[in-house]
């Protein structure tokens, strides 16, 4: 009768992490992972589709005025806080909402915004952002 031995082994391993630029983004790239007799090939990771945003927040009375002016435009209830955080579509805002409360931070702040520009506008934040920007363009 034929004996089969065996013996187990653990082997630990540890992956190693590249981490390369990403359009300006630091994210996971590769993930190489290795054993004491046995190499794995790397595994391809596709970056993770990431939100940064750099800019310089806009003061604090342009986002006032702008909540105000929102608030106007889609005649909402005094009792209804707005912040810079707030999202058009969350405040039930249509696309046609949208371009009135455009044209009102046009008419109020004595500026024009370019329709690529309004396009990328969905919370106060980025309406206030977007207006410091084309005032402070305007006067320089």
């Amino acid at each position: 009768m034929a004996s089969i031995s065996a013996t187990a082994k653990s082997i630990p391993t540890r992956p190693r992490h590249s981490l390369q630029a990403v359009n300006g983004i630091f994210g996971l790239k590769s993930v190489s992972i290795s054993s004491l007799r046995r190499s794995f090939p790397s595994i391809r990771l596709q970056p993770t589709p990431m939100r940064f945003r750099v800019c310089c927040a806009a003061k604090p009375e342009t986002v006032q005025k702008v909540c105000d002016i929102v608030k106007k435009q889609l005649a909402l209830a005094e009792d209804i806080a707005i912040t810079g955080e707030s999202k058009f579509s969350t405040l039930g805002a249509d696309s046609l909402d949208t371009v009135e409360i455009v044209m009102g931070l046009e008419e109020a702040f004595n500026i024009s915004v370019e329709e690529e520009s309004a396009q990328n506008i969905s919370t106060v934040q980025d309406a206030a952002d977007l207006i410091e920007t084309l005032v402070a363009a305007k006067s320089g």
